[in-house]
């Protein structure tokens, strides 16, 4: 395991995991409901940045790595679970919702895994609208954590609004990678 600034950082996101779903969990009168959406929502939004930003350093630093390229999708599916978990447990995301992103995630991972086995991991790499997905999925996240209005601005709502469209998005990027491993079998077959 290469200890390096890119690996580190996927490190952080994985500890920030915890905090962002424990202030919500902790006794009554630790912390005010507003403070822990405030912190919930600045947890995940740092760990989100990380997630850009470790990527962008592996490869300025050429700094990659086997390791890297495993734990930096295993944080990011993990972060997302576990604020999606908590957000349904706070009623503030429905769990069809939930349903869908958490499955899709497992899906296109075993996906994943199952077409670099047969030597063809470049028909899932990320598309466009994966990217989309995810640039809406945490989005959505952040306000849905927050949940309460800024300047008058019904952050909750914009939240709920974004979660739709990333889960449709999901759907849509889904069919999109079954079908481009169904493509690259077939041209093997």
């Amino acid at each position: 395991m290469p200890l390096n600034l890119p690996n580190l950082l996927t490190w952080l996101r994985i500890l920030f995991i915890p905090l962002m779903a424990g202030v919500y969990y902790l006794p009554a009168g630790w912390v005010s409901p507003h403070d822990a959406n405030l912190l919930a929502a600045a947890f995940f939004g740092v760990a989100a940045l990380t997630d850009w930003f470790d990527g962008y350093l592996a490869r300025a630093l050429g700094q990659t790595s086997a390791f890297g390229a495993f734990l930096d999708p295993v944080a990011d599916k993990l972060m997302v679970a576990a604020a999606l978990i908590v957000l349904i447990d706070l009623d503030r995301v429905a769990p069809l919702v939930g349903l869908i992103i958490i499955g899709r995630e497992i899906t296109i991972s075993a996906l994943r895994e199952w077409m670099a086995k047969v030597g063809k991991s470049a028909s899932t790499a990320v598309s466009f609208v994966g990217k989309l997905k995810t640039a809406a999925q945490m989005i959505a996240i952040v306000l849905l954590l927050f949940w309460d209005p800024v300047a008058g601005l019904p952050i909750a709502l914009i939240g709920e609004v974004l979660i739709w469209i990333a889960a449709l998005l999901t759907l849509v990027s889904m069919a999109y990678y079954l079908a481009m491993a169904a493509r690259a079998l077939q041209k093997s077959a």
